[in-house]
């Protein structure tokens, strides 16, 4: 029998991750030694004192049993201990904090819940492929703001075409930006809020990065900003400030209509995370953050030793503020093309920039996420493909 799958499926943006960690998990069957760049993966581990509330809660029976269908409140509440204590922030636990399996799945569920077929959905280019996924499956149609070098990679809202800002009803940012590594000013934001209330636009602010500043300087939370509770939303993630990627574990905040919506959505779809992940994860926000600053120091000296080594080779590159780099394609080629003989010849693995949209080309995402010996690795291997010194044994 032919299975006849739904359209929406059919439609789904297919990853270049998977088919790039297959082939890299190829070569290193084979015996290469791969420096893999590619993927925002932390490889370090979760601090000892959240594993150890894990074991503690696992252990408890009442966590065995199904939990609350919208997440635990000694979780929403801790959560909006976390904002009020990082960005003073004041949340109402019940009704302005969602718990998620992962902030990628509230990104994409938020799509569903708030766009019909057709609708517009304004989408950074370039941006996290899976943003895409939720519009996709909400069958609506994305319009592309552009992030260009010379506008910091922010949006230009008034290069817009005020028509589509009207159907709009969705927007989504990211900052600390994943792939271009950007920061946003306060007064962004306030751009944003007006841009929002004028057009009657949702916001969907991804700070995943949020909580790791480096230089001293902590990023901006887009519900700092007067008026951003009324316009929009934000998603935080446990995976890279407490290197809980495998626990998936994040939260949505702000607008109590649109986290009712999520809760519903999510109802239907996981009911609620373990209640042990769940309290687990409680104790991470509200217990000491010195491991939090300190894997901030430590993707900071990672960054510098990068940014150094580029730098030295004749490369430009802005300084990053988050934990990828966004690394100019030498004679603005093809990133494509660039990553694949990058993986092929020097067994670097990276992403090429137009994974990520049609701005991204002329640019490769670094991941940070490596040992300062490996990016070292990487810098020499890089510099040597660039400059035409690198000998690859198949092309002897």
């Amino acid at each position: 029998m032919k299975t006849e799958f739904a359209r929406r499926l059919l439609d789904l943006p297919r990853s270049s991750f998977a088919t790039t960690v297959s082939r890299i998990d190829q070569l290193i069957k084979a015996g290469e030694d791969v420096v893999n760049l590619c993927q925002g993966n932390p490889d370090l581990p979760t601090p000892p004192h959240i594993v150890e509330a894990l074991r503690r809660e696992v252990l408890d029976p009442a966590t065995h049993r199904y939990p609350a269908f919208s997440g635990l409140l000694e979780l929403k509440a801790a959560v909006a201990q976390w904002y009020a204590t990082h960005y003073q922030v004041h949340l109402d636990p019940e009704s302005e904090v969602a718990i998620l399996f992962g902030a990628k799945a509230g990104l994409v569920e938020i799509s569903q819940c708030l766009l019909n077929p057709g609708d517009v959905c304004l989408m950074p280019d370039p941006a996290f492929p899976d943003y895409w996924s939720g519009v996709v499956l909400a069958r609506a149609r994305m319009h592309a703001m552009p992030l260009l070098r010379e506008n910091d990679f922010l949006p230009d809202y008034p290069a817009l075409d005020p028509a589509t800002c009207d159907r709009a009803k969705l927007m989504f940012l990211n900052y600390p930006n994943n792939p271009t590594s950007v920061t946003a000013p306060p007064e962004f934001y306030e751009d944003t809020v007006r841009f929002a209330a004028r057009n009657q636009v949702i916001v969907a602010s991804d700070f995943a990065y949020g909580a790791l500043g480096f230089d001293g300087r902590a990023p901006c939370s887009f519900l700092q900003t007067d008026g951003a509770m009324e316009v929009g939303v934000e998603f935080i993630s446990l995976s890279k400030m407490f290197n809980m990627a495998g626990w998936r574990i994040g939260a949505v905040v702000g607008n109590p209509d649109v986290v009712a919506a999520i809760n519903l959505l999510q109802e239907h779809y996981y009911v609620s995370l373990p209640s042990f992940i769940q309290r687990a994860a409680a104790v991470a926000l509200t217990g000491p953050q010195d491991c939090v600053e300190e894997l901030a120091r430590t993707y900071e000296r990672r960054r510098d030793v990068f940014v150094a080594g580029v730098r030295d080779a004749g490369w430009h590159i802005d300084l990053p503020q988050s934990i990828f780099a966004w690394l100019p394609v030498p004679g603005g080629g093809s990133s494509s093309a660039f990553a694949d003989d990058l993986l092929t010849r020097a067994k670097v693995a990276v992403a090429p920039g137009r994974w990520f949209g049609e701005h991204g080309e002329g640019y490769v995402r670094v991941s940070l996420l490596a040992p300062e010996d490996r990016l070292k690795e990487a810098v020499i291997r890089l510099a040597d493909l660039r400059n035409g010194t690198h000998k690859d044994p198949d092309h002897d």
